[in-house]
């Protein structure tokens, strides 16, 4: 069975939902991206961005707001038309491609960037696919970007291989926001400097219907 992603996106209208907790974190850590940003163009990257309402919460209101500009990746027809009302809000500079998120070619035009959303992405993947994710990391950015992820912590939690994987792409912990065993983890990794650049895969990760 299929998930409909759009049902699962109607957790958020719960204020007591996990998802909306999780939400609320992203959200903040991406108001702090922008907070500590320098001048000029913040480049944004959000795969499997589903409504890109973690951006618009995060970014909308901010005083750097219309320095944002990038690309939201999302496969879900539905979803990719709510994400381009919630990317306007932000800015005009940002563009929300209705595309396979997993396939590099459909934004490889749009590297490297300032911030990497991979948000929805580990707990729905292999661990291997994670990890091929996590090594592609210092090709999607520039130096002292932020990525900021998510994945559940049922067992086996994952979460501390995933710490490892990003130790090992060059990147430095910034934070590990975590309500507590077998609940959700939100993780937000800065690139090293002098990382050498890894090959971009042709493609990055499959969702697999039997992980939930």
């Amino acid at each position: 069975m299929r998930r409909d992603w759009v049902e699962w996106h109607e957790q958020y209208d719960d204020p007591a939902s996990s998802l909306t907790q999780r939400l609320a974190i992203v959200a903040r850590m991406i108001r702090d991206v922008l907070d500590a940003a320098p001048p000029g163009p913040i480049r944004v990257l959000s795969l499997c961005a589903g409504d890109g309402r973690d951006l618009a919460i995060g970014a909308a209101s901010h005083a750097r707001a219309a320095d944002v500009e990038g690309v939201l990746v999302e496969l879900d027809t539905d979803l990719a038309v709510a994400a381009e009302k919630n990317a306007a809000a932000v800015s005009g500079r940002l563009a929300v491609r209705c595309a396979d998120a997993s396939e590099t070619a459909r934004f490889v035009d749009a590297l490297p960037v300032d911030l990497l959303l991979l948000c929805g992405i580990f707990g729905n993947v292999s661990l291997d696919d994670v990890e091929r994710t996590i090594a592609a990391v210092p090709a999607l950015c520039r130096a002292d970007a932020t990525v900021i992820w998510t994945r559940h912590r049922r067992p086996p939690d994952a979460t501390p291989a995933i710490r490892g994987w990003f130790d090992a792409a060059g990147c430095t912990s910034v934070g590990i926001v975590s309500p507590g065993e077998g609940r959700f983890a939100v993780g937000c990794e800065r690139v090293g400097h002098g990382v050498p650049t890894a090959s971009l895969p042709a493609r990055l990760f499959t969702f697999r219907d039997d992980l939930w």
